[in-house]
């Protein structure tokens, strides 16, 4: 009878130190993170609806999976799962956003705000494409003067509307005699429009020519634009005007101007989860019986 052979040393598997457990650990980590980062940039994005400003469209405390490719494309804009600013480079897609699109975009900043100091994402939707002319009379919205139709969910909160003789101060543009309900006209600008300057829309025009990247100034009654006096600016960018579907209950291009071209994200496409975004977290069960599973699966229209 043959002698059963020794298992050989050399097939036994090692067990892995804890160091080589570690570097195994932060390797699948990195590649995870990576395709993770690759995904979230270029691909599809998560947005979570921080206010009610598009209700009933979307409600507050929805998770939305956002198309990021059929706009724009463009490298990180922050540091992942932070606010925190990356300079960035936009490469702009075949589509191009439409009246009625709803839309992921970087906040552009406050009506005086050059530049906003974080970086945050709102939701609103599309109601003027470069060179339409907007105008609201009496919370009715017409674009190149026809009635804009109302979103399926739009929604109206206050009964009353803000006649015409008092303008908002807090308005965009600055010194505009508007107000939510009744605004404009106001034309939103397109790449290689001329804009007229003069004393009397200097305060208009001063916060846009900064945020396309030029210093404006106004001295001894003159206008100088990098340091040359010059009455007339040609823009650099397309803009958009978006306002959200609850009509009385959003801050939008009303009050803040303009979104640009290389500011637009993406588009939501479904709700993949919703809850009460008032429980705190901490409180579990509370939490957990605030889902809202009507509302997940929901297409964004």
């Amino acid at each position: 009878m043959p002698a059963k052979s020794k298992p050989s040393s050399k097939s036994k598997k090692k067990p892995e130190t804890l160091k080589e457990k570690i570097y195994h650990f932060i390797k699948e980590f990195v590649v995870v993170f990576g395709i993770f980062i690759v995904l979230n940039s270029f691909v599809i994005a998560s947005f979570e609806v921080p206010t009610s400003s598009m209700e009933d469209t979307v409600m507050a405390g929805d998770f939305l999976f956002v198309n990021k490719f059929i706009y724009n494309l463009a490298t990180p804009r922050n540091i992942p799962l932070t606010s925190i600013r990356l300079p960035y480079v936009v490469i702009p897609s075949l589509w191009k956003v439409e009246r009625g699109d709803v839309v992921v975009f970087e906040f552009p900043g406050y009506r005086d705000e050059v530049r906003h100091p974080a970086m945050i994402y709102y939701l609103k939707r599309c109601i003027g494409v470069p060179g339409d002319t907007i105008q609201i009379i009496d919370k009715v919205v017409y674009v190149n003067g026809e009635i804009f139709p109302n979103p399926k969910y739009v929604k109206f909160e206050r009964p009353y509307v803000f006649p015409k003789d008092q303008p908002d101060p807090r308005i965009f543009p600055k010194g505009a005699p508007f107000n939510e309900d009744n605004y404009g006209p106001i034309i939103v600008p397109k790449k290689g429009d001329t804009i007229r300057l003069s004393i009397s829309n200097y305060d208009m025009w001063e916060t846009f020519v900064k945020r396309e990247g030029h210093n404006i100034e106004l001295r001894d009654g003159k206008i100088f634009i990098d340091d040359v006096e010059k009455y007339e600016y040609v823009v650099k960018h397309n803009y958009y005007f978006m306002m959200g579907d609850n009509r009385d209950n959003s801050l939008d291009s009303r009050f803040w101007g303009f979104v640009p071209d290389k500011y637009i994200v993406g588009t939501p496409i479904i709700v993949y989860w919703s809850w009460n975004p008032e429980i705190p977290i901490y409180n579990i069960f509370a939490k957990i019986s605030s889902i809202k599973f009507s509302r997940i699966g929901m297409i964004i229209k």
